[in-house]
């Protein structure tokens, strides 16, 4: 996707500046989090803010909307210095956040929720006629036609980033802070949304764009600040900078080595792989999986691509023994099983590193030894006691192994970064040494150096003999790591590729018409991109 052309005035914030943050200082512990940190953004434009996790993007945003005190540095927002106190002081002055989990009441209505706490009144009673109309009325200019009166929870992730959006506007806000707004959304819902921020953009607002996909940002985005150790490293117009400038820029080195192998080395792998650790066969169950059939060995990692929605992570979930198939058949380690548990699951060996890791996989308030014993702490204790030695022991040993990044085993979970917090749960499950490891999506909503790290860590526990089945809905990420394909649609398994045949183009071609030879344009783009590279 080409970036997009750029006007002059958007191209240089000092043209209309609405926020101009400068020698922002930030220490926590004694640890520097930001030093000399800068960000301006003009009125009228969407401002990308990226780096990799542990940057300093959030830190920044918290500093700017009250919710941290900075140690040093000035804030000027709408013509004026500014030190906000608190999150509602900055929502006063007309800043608003829309994070990733998405700040809503569930049970109320979506107009309530745009109106919560400045509900239109009438002689001293909240007038519902007119809340219900002017939510109408708003999300009616985003070209939005829902029921206004049906809880928020009834509706889409997409539509509940809408109503989010609108909550913002009605609240006469001239800056919108999205932080990873899309990582659960579809690729409808994505347009959908960038097309309500373009009308926020063209009314004159400013919107601070966080996301790690790159292909979002040059679509959306006219300018960049990319961030790295605490720094601002790069202030510039998108247009001005491509694709590899911003990762190498967001990294400090090159990305020269986010290690693809090629097919020779991936053939070289599948010769030498072990025994069969997995074969699931015609799996079914509901709607969502009707016929699965893929088998993973030892000292291989297998790739599994489909569309969202096509059934990858139901397909997860029935192997490690969380859902319960209606029909087809199982063996782990050569011997059939029928699991009825994910306990069934862990005593023979499988591992699931779940894609939701802030629901279903760290504790935010235990610290990260907790969090990364959780699942052998059986295997610790004795009479009821805790061996703290051998728990201090396998918690250094991974920390040094997969290279996390925190002050502390004791500090809590929730205070690292995506990153190392998925590196933790990968070491939660790798310190019940086991046969296969199941990841669902283990690179959402983490920046482009952790997604490095991740690659380089499943490839060294598939040399180690590990099996791995692996589950990404980036191809270029899953033919990067993976040695063999199975592709599922509609639930079903569709195509097996390996080797030279495991392209993107392939698998795209097998999603879309279920087959693992490539048409004619599918072809043509893989000589293309194979002449250019």
């Amino acid at each position: 996707m080409e970036p997009p052309a750029l006007s002059a005035d958007k191209s240089d914030p000092s043209s209309r500046p609405l926020l101009t943050m400068h020698d922002i200082d930030i220490t926590f512990g004694g640890v520097a989090a930001l030093r000399h940190a800068r960000l301006s953004v003009a009125a009228g434009e969407v401002h990308a803010l990226i780096g990799q996790n542990g940057a300093g993007k959030s830190t920044l945003i918290k500093i700017l909307t009250g919710a941290y005190r900075r140690t040093a540095g000035t804030i000027h927002f709408d013509g004026r210095e500014v030190d906000f106190r608190t999150p509602k002081e900055a929502r006063a002055a007309g800043i608003s956040t829309i994070y990733q989990e998405i700040n809503l009441v569930p049970f109320r209505s979506v107009a309530e929720n745009i109106f919560l706490g400045r509900e239109p009144r009438r002689f001293g009673m909240i007038d519902w006629k007119s809340v219900r109309a002017k939510a109408r009325e708003l999300l009616d200019s985003f070209g939005l036609q829902i029921d206004v009166e049906k809880p928020v929870r009834d509706h889409s992730t997409a539509i509940q980033q809408m109503v989010a959006l609108a909550r913002a506007v009605s609240s006469d806000a001239k800056m919108v802070i999205m932080d990873e707004s899309t990582s659960s959304l579809d690729e409808r819902e994505v347009e959908l949304l960038f097309n309500v921020v373009r009308r926020l953009r063209d009314d004159g607002r400013a919107v601070i764009f966080v996301s790690h996909r790159l292909d979002e940002l040059y679509a959306l985005c006219d300018r960049v600040t990319v961030m790295r150790d605490g720094q601002t490293v790069a202030e510039s117009a998108l247009a001005d900078m491509d694709k590899l400038q911003l990762v190498t820029t967001m990294l400090g080195r090159s990305l020269a080595a986010v290690v693809h192998e090629d097919s020779a080395v991936k053939e070289a792998n599948l010769a030498k792989r072990g025994g069969v650790a997995l074969a699931a066969k015609a799996l079914a169950s509901g709607t969502k999986v009707t016929g699965v059939s893929l088998d993973v060995h030892a000292g291989e990692a297998v790739g599994l691509a489909g569309l969202l929605g096509s059934g990858r992570t139901e397909t997860m979930r029935l192997i490690f023994g969380a859902d319960r198939p209606e029909r087809g058949s199982l063996t782990i380690g050569g011997q059939p099983v029928t699991l009825k548990s994910p306990q069934d699951a862990i005593a023979r060996g499988v591992a699931y590193l779940t894609e939701d890791r802030k629901a279903e996989g760290i504790v935010p308030e235990l610290s990260v030894r907790d969090n990364l014993t959780l699942v052998c702490l059986r295997t610790l204790t004795k009479h009821g006691v805790v061996d703290v030695a051998k728990q201090r022991e396998i918690v250094e040993r991974f920390i040094e192994s997969l290279g996390i990044k925190l002050r502390s085993p004791d500090q809590p979970i929730r205070e690292l970064s995506g990153g190392n917090q998925q590196k933790v749960l990968l070491a939660r499950w790798l310190a019940t040494n086991p046969k296969l490891l199941l990841l669902d999506e283990p690179t959402r909503g983490i920046d482009v150096g952790a997604k490095a790290d991740v690659a380089k860590i499943v490839r060294e526990l598939r040399d180690s003999g590990l099996a791995v089945l692996l589950s990404a809905s980036e191809l270029e990420e899953l033919t990067a790591v993976a040695d063999r394909a199975v592709v599922i649609r509609d639930g079903e398994t569709v195509a097996e590729l390996d080797g030279a045949r495991m392209t993107e183009a392939s698998i795209m071609d097998a999603i879309a018409y279920g087959s693992g030879e490539q048409s004619t344009l599918a072809q043509a783009v893989s000589e293309s991109e194979g002449t250019q590279g």
